[in-house]
């Protein structure tokens, strides 16, 4: 059993509607954005924080397998930790 308790991760009704319009157009944004998911599960916050929000809000790029080209194949993810147990996937899913 481990010693940290499990990470809960919860996405807003934009972010699902957003990967799922994109879905359409890039078929393993799924599996794209599945490392990111593992990490947060682990406790990890990577990407850069935001400032000046109030809230402490990460953004954080996850490349686009689909397009495989330089920065403009990519997705901005922008999550918010609620607690140190909780994680809400917020606001954006989007391509760069």
């Amino acid at each position: 059993m481990p010693d940290s308790p499990a990470i809960q991760l919860q996405f807003s009704t934009k972010f699902k509607s957003q990967r799922r319009n994109l879905a359409k157009r890039y078929r393993q944004i799924r599996r794209d954005v599945q490392p990111l998911i593992e990490q947060l599960q682990a406790g990890k916050l990577p990407g850069d924080q935001v400032s000046g929000t109030g809230f402490t809000v990460f953004k954080v790029r996850v490349k686009n397998s689909n397009i495989g080209k330089g920065k403009q194949s990519g997705y901005w993810v922008i999550y918010q930790a609620i607690e140190p147990t909780s994680v809400l996937i917020v606001i954006n899913l989007r391509q760069v």
